[in-house]
């Protein structure tokens, strides 16, 4: 039982080394795209994968990258199984995810995707991740990608994307 323990701790060590192609300071564990780990009855690892987007481009390159990260390790054989069971959302990011955004720029989700709706309300008074001012007006529903919206910070006057609550 401690050698399973022993080796599922270093099968997220991996995958804390695996970082997102589109915000490269968050890795696959920092957004919770990773929905399990387990050794099947064939000794194969499975790694379950859930991407952000249902259709997003990034899904190979993501399970290329995981695949290769754990044969670098020679933690073989591995598969990764795509997840679309449930939706990805934003609260399955880690806050230590949230706040290596902060760090990089991007505003984080604010609350939590359920009591969102639907429909992201979107409105002005989001924390500037420069300055940490709400004096912040929204330029833009839609920024860099969907996922983002854009602002502009009223007293340092940056402008950043904001991560919606999905």
């Amino acid at each position: 039982m401690n050698l399973i323990r022993h080796a599922a701790n270093e099968w997220w060590d991996v995958l804390a080394q695996v970082s997102d192609p589109e915000i490269p300071v968050l890795s696959v564990l920092d957004l919770g795209m990773i929905r399990g780990v387990e050794l099947n009855l064939q000794n194969e690892i499975v790694v379950r994968l859930t991407p952000t987007y249902s259709g997003c481009p990034a899904t190979d390159l993501l399970k290329a990258e995981i695949t290769q990260a754990f044969v670098a390790k020679g933690l073989t054989p591995v598969n990764v199984v795509v997840d679309l069971s449930e939706a990805w959302t934003t609260d399955w990011m880690s806050e230590a995810g949230k706040q290596k955004l902060r760090q990089y720029g991007i505003a984080p989700p604010k609350g939590e995707a359920a009591s969102c709706g639907t429909h992201v309300a979107l409105s002005d008074g989001i924390e500037c991740p420069h300055c940490r001012s709400q004096h912040t007006k929204l330029l833009s529903e839609f920024s860099s990608t969907a996922c983002k919206a854009l602002y502009k910070c009223q007293d340092c006057l940056e402008p950043f994307d904001y991560f919606k609550c999905i």
